[in-house]
């Protein structure tokens, strides 16, 4: 039974019919603009709009044919052989398998539900931890090598060999997210050393005195390791490697006062060691602690050695006498010397940081520098000279300022200031193509920065005019020191004769 209801209507009821005309515009209402609503709109910019990328896919209801029963099994199965055989079904089918087929492996390849980005345990390793020291990968700047050490040693010792405080990294310039690879000492690094003949080797002072030998094609661990009774007594402040045929031999210095070389292939005992003692007796009682020292491959019997009391000592290791070892002291700065490094053109001629200034010395002048820096308000901690150009040396100071100087412009001040960080600056180490240099800081962080080409691509003149200089300077520093020695000479006379000085 159908049910059918009609509505019905007037035609009165339906209203006036709609008639259309083309008129000009005519104004039916004009709000004028509320200054307080004005202030207080704001501009939405920018405006975000949700766009769908994906495909749209339209929903069309589809039935069997007229004259096909779906009920009607053979019908069916006759129908489907029928559609089988034409070409757009085979088309659409072959089409249609090989989308399948790529989800399929792709689904079998990846598994969706799988959580690739499980936050790993936050452990800070870089905690109260500084960057003490910098060594370049001697293959090329791919990689430098941190050396990290914390002040508070004794709270760290008790965490054992597997604690995350004590560990040392190599980074990869190119990838600074995570190390490149991880040296895991017993104790912490406090200067670290790339081998110049086989890269995969770096030997490391620690902060007990022992001397580590890290290969980075076996673990993390030392490979070898100096035995505790054979070693300095305090800790490692720099370690250097001696230019020879075999490139196995290193020597190290401590706070302790003693300089100890060492061979890698037997580092259980050094082949040799001697005391850093200004009188001469190599007394280890009275020996100077070792903050620094400087080796010249062109020199490979002598060293220059920076110590706590601010004096820089030239030694020599195959003196003849003990008493000859160390050959001349250079009384150098109030507080101890942090760097020192020979100028790579003018090897007489090596620069010094200690207390608040920055000094340059020549070897045959003892008793004052040639050059030397306003005192400032911020202890001076590291420098090095160029490796490009004769003239310019960085230098770094305690209120995270480093300094770029250019004695072939200026003298007294120096030429680049730049604010690294608001910590202390404790390390720098510029690679030997003079443009990129890297700084550690108090906070852990090192900063690589590339230097300007006025700054590293060396000048026509500018190895005659530093040359000069340096021996201008010289003459300068010998005639003052001869007229206060003629002057001293004359007051000793007066005052042996009765006059009043």
């Amino acid at each position: 039974m159908e049910i059918m209801y009609v509505y019905s209507k007037r035609r009165s009821e339906f209203g006036r019919q709609c008639s259309f005309s083309d008129r000009p515009a005519e104004l039916l209402c004009d709000i004028p603009v509320d200054p307080v609503l004005r202030s207080s709109f704001i501009d939405k910019n920018p405006v975000d709009v949700s766009i769908d990328c994906g495909p749209s896919y339209s929903e069309h209801e589809w039935g069997w044919p007229r004259d096909i029963n779906p009920l009607e099994m053979e019908q069916v199965i006759r129908f489907r052989k029928k559609v089988e055989k034409e070409e757009g079904y085979l088309r659409s089918m072959a089409d249609l398998s090989k989308r399948m087929e790529h989800c399929i492996k792709q689904n079998n390849a990846v598994d969706i539900y799988e959580n690739f980005f499980e936050d790993p345990p936050y452990i800070d390793m870089f905690n109260k931890r500084s960057a003490v020291h910098i060594t370049w990968y001697p293959d090329g700047p791919k990689k430098i090598a941190v050396a990290y050490r914390d002040d508070s040693f004794d709270e760290i010792s008790e965490g054992g060999e597997d604690c995350p405080y004590l560990y040392s990294f190599i980074w990869d310039v190119e990838n600074s997210n995570h190390p490149d690879f991880t040296l895991k000492p017993p104790f912490p690094l406090c200067c670290l050393e790339f081998s110049p003949k086989d890269s995969h080797l770096l030997i490391g002072g620690l902060e007990n005195g022992q001397v580590a030998l890290f290969d980075t094609r076996k673990n993390s661990r030392p490979c070898e390791l100096t035995h505790i009774e054979s070693c300095h007594r305090d800790r490692v402040t720099k370690i250097l490697w001696i230019a020879s045929k075999i490139g196995t031999e290193c020597f190290s210095a401590s706070v302790d006062g003693q300089v100890m070389w060492w061979d890698t292939r037997k580092l259980q005992e050094p082949l040799e060691y001697m005391c850093l003692d200004t009188a001469k007796r190599q007394n280890l009682k009275t020996a100077d602690g070792a903050l620094s020292i400087e080796y010249e491959a062109t020199m490979p019997t002598k060293f220059m050695a920076g110590t706590e009391q601010g004096n820089v000592l030239t030694c020599n290791r195959k003196a003849k006498s003990v008493q000859e070892r160390v050959s001349s002291v250079h009384v150098g700065h109030v507080g101890g010397v942090r760097a020192i490094q020979r100028n790579p053109f003018f090897l007489k001629n090596f620069l010094t940081v200690g207390d608040w200034t920055a000094k340059i010395w020549v070897d045959d002048h003892k008793d004052s520098a040639i050059w030397s820096s306003k005192y400032g308000q911020h202890y001076m901690t590291d420098a090095c000279w160029s490796p490009t150009r004769a003239g310019v040396f960085l230098t770094s100071r305690s209120d995270g300022m480093m300094e770029v100087w250019d004695i072939t412009h200026m003298h007294a001040n120096s030429v680049l200031k730049v604010k690294v960080t608001e910590e202390c600056l404790d390390s720098m180490r510029m690679y030997d193509n003079g443009q990129m240099v890297a700084v550690g800081s108090r906070e852990g962080l090192v900063m690589l920065y590339n230097l300007n080409e006025s700054l590293f691509l060396p000048d026509k003149n500018e190895k005659n005019i530093i040359s000069n200089l340096f021996e201008r300077e010289a003459r300068r520093e010998k005639l003052l020191e001869s007229k206060h020695r003629e002057f001293r000479t004359k007051e000793r006379i007066k005052s042996s004769l009765g006059y009043a000085v």
